[in-house]
């Protein structure tokens, strides 16, 4: 496997086996495309100190709830809320990626991913991003900002995810 740089990503996208939609040709760098924080976030809705359990079959949906970023969103210090690619990112079977931050968003203390940054191959939806505040101060965060960046992978052979989240829309 190796990582396709903006000649690589620029072909890929010319013949259509990439697809980011929407683009703008200054979102691809060197060797990755900047996305951009959508309009939504999802948000762990307050409880009682009860535990959640985490099991194979848990739902982040059912104790969580939807907000529009009509305003900005402010994320407390210690707190991780899910937000969503503006772009909806189509992958051809052979290429997969890695969702990273990007660093003028990291130095304010803002992580994209907690653990789940590996895009499929195959892969036809928008990105979800586990947005956490590791800074000491309230973050806020406001849509259609450049927040993370795709690196992409050629793979070795080829695969089509079609797992739970292969349609996602929101976050």
């Amino acid at each position: 496997m190796c990582v396709l740089t903006r000649d690589e990503i620029l072909r890929e996208l010319e013949t259509g086996a990439l697809v980011v939609e929407p683009l703008d040709p200054d979102q691809v760098g060197p060797a990755s495309v900047d996305l951009h924080l959508g309009h939504e976030v999802r948000v762990l809705i307050p409880t009682s100190n009860d535990p959640i359990p985490v099991t194979d079959d848990s739902d982040p949906s059912q104790r969580t709830e939807l907000l529009k970023l009509d305003k900005p969103y402010r994320l407390p210090p210690g707190h991780t809320v899910h937000g969503i690619t503006r772009e909806r990112i189509s992958l051809p079977p052979n290429l997969c990626g890695w969702l990273e931050g990007r660093s003028r968003i990291a130095r304010l203390g803002l992580a994209i991913h907690v653990t789940s940054g590996f895009v499929q191959p195959g892969v036809s939806n928008h990105q979800v991003l586990e947005l956490s505040n590791l800074s000491a101060v309230t973050l806020e965060l406001h849509p259609d900002v450049r927040i993370c960046q795709i690196v992409l992978e050629r793979t070795e052979g080829k695969a089509t995810y079609q797992g739970r989240f292969a349609d996602q829309t929101q976050p």
